[in-house]
């Protein structure tokens, strides 16, 4: 019999997914927040500009936005348990994550050529420019996102993932997840709330 006192405990809580993915969720979660800040100080500095460019926004199509991006989250997170507990189908979840980011692109897509067709572009005035530097970097985050979700969908296909050995499927939606977090914080700031 073992003396050891690690012997027969259980393992204690560990960080989900890899540590190297946390770092990089950290960095881009603070480049997304001086973003934001940017724009928030712009907004107080310019109050009636902003309330001009946000009224060419359509806030039925950020909630859209937003719908998918968390269909899509929530999807990727019961993919994630369903490896998890061992259990199969979670290629079929990700591959209905992957078709709820799709719509993100093509509402977004849309978006943005309407508003070029207005002449709504990236040099029109202070708000389209955060408007499109901020919405741009987290559409590309959102891409990225995706080319994520499909590597895990076809890795989990080929039964690379299961109980014990998910790391790296929660390091990608771990990913996904921050992706989620910075649009329900853009989708306020930018489409619904005005200076206090």
């Amino acid at each position: 019999m073992s003396t050891s006192p690690e012997a027969g405990l259980p393992a204690g809580p560990r960080l989900p997914g890899d540590l190297a993915m946390w770092f990089f969720i950290l960095a881009e979660l603070a480049v997304f927040g001086i973003l934001i800040l940017a724009f928030v100080v712009a907004q107080a500095m310019q109050a009636e500009r902003f309330q001009a460019g946000r009224q060419a926004l359509d806030a039925s199509t950020g909630l859209a936005l937003t719908l998918s991006l968390l269909t899509a989250g929530w999807c990727a997170a019961q993919a994630l348990a369903r490896v998890r507990l061992g259990r199969g189908g979670a290629s079929p979840l990700l591959c209905m994550a992957l078709a709820a980011a799709s719509c993100y692109v093509v509402f977004k897509l849309a978006e943005y050529s309407h508003l070029a067709g207005l002449g709504l572009g990236l040099e029109h005035d202070t708000f389209f420019t955060l408007y499109w530097i901020l919405t741009g970097f987290h559409f590309l985050h959102v891409l990225l996102g995706m080319l994520i979700l499909g590597w895990l969908a076809w890795r989990c296909r080929a039964g690379a993932y299961g109980p014990g050995r998910s790391a790296g499927m929660e390091s990608g939606v771990l990913y996904w997840h921050m992706v989620d977090l910075v649009w329900v914080l853009l989708f306020p700031v930018v489409y619904l709330l005005g200076p206090a």
